[in-house]
């Protein structure tokens, strides 16, 4: 397996996480995760959270490469957009997505404990994370992030262009 470079570091060729991200498509795969968060809401059925977790992981492992909703959103919808495009760091990114699946993927393991009134806290949670994300351009993990950073417990090696945020908005408009 060859490897690339990505930031200031070397992954694997199958599981490169993009950095930059396009922040549009963040938002726009946001917005998908609204939507199915919903849909398990509304229709309570164990099964709608899988393909949920499995896009998390998805992401997570190499951003949109093996992610349904990341490759619908970054090949048909973002290219067709007229708008001015933003890039982003993409570890802050990475690190959402693994929030989220700890989220989507608790609530699967929940549901399937027997205990379906945390599946539906944890969507809750995230499906108000992936709002923020979607219509205010509010990363809610990024934020977190961006604490940790700060606090010590993520090196600055793992995002050189995050350690200085004071000089970028966390609220983005797109």
């Amino acid at each position: 397996m060859t490897s690339r470079s990505v930031g200031n570091k070397s992954y694997g060729s199958w599981f490169p996480f993009p950095n930059p991200v396009n922040e549009t498509s963040a938002r726009l795969v946001a917005a998908g995760v609204v939507l199915q968060g919903v849909a398990f809401l509304i229709v309570r059925e164990w099964w709608v959270l899988v393909p949920l977790s499995f896009g998390f992981l998805a992401r997570v492992l190499s951003g949109p490469r093996f992610s349904p909703l990341g490759q619908f959103v970054t090949r048909v919808v973002t290219p067709r957009l007229r708008v001015q495009h933003r890039f982003v760091p993409g570890p802050p990114k990475r690190f959402a997505q693994g929030v989220g699946l700890g989220f989507s993927g608790g609530a699967l393991a929940a549901w399937a404990a027997g205990a379906p009134a945390l599946s539906y806290a944890l969507i809750v949670g995230l499906v108000a994370a992936a709002t923020l994300e979607s219509v205010f351009g509010y990363c809610l993990g990024c934020a977190v992030f961006n604490r940790l950073m700060r606090v010590g417990l993520i090196p600055e090696s793992v995002c050189r262009e995050c350690a200085d945020w004071s000089r970028r908005p966390l609220v983005t408009t797109g």
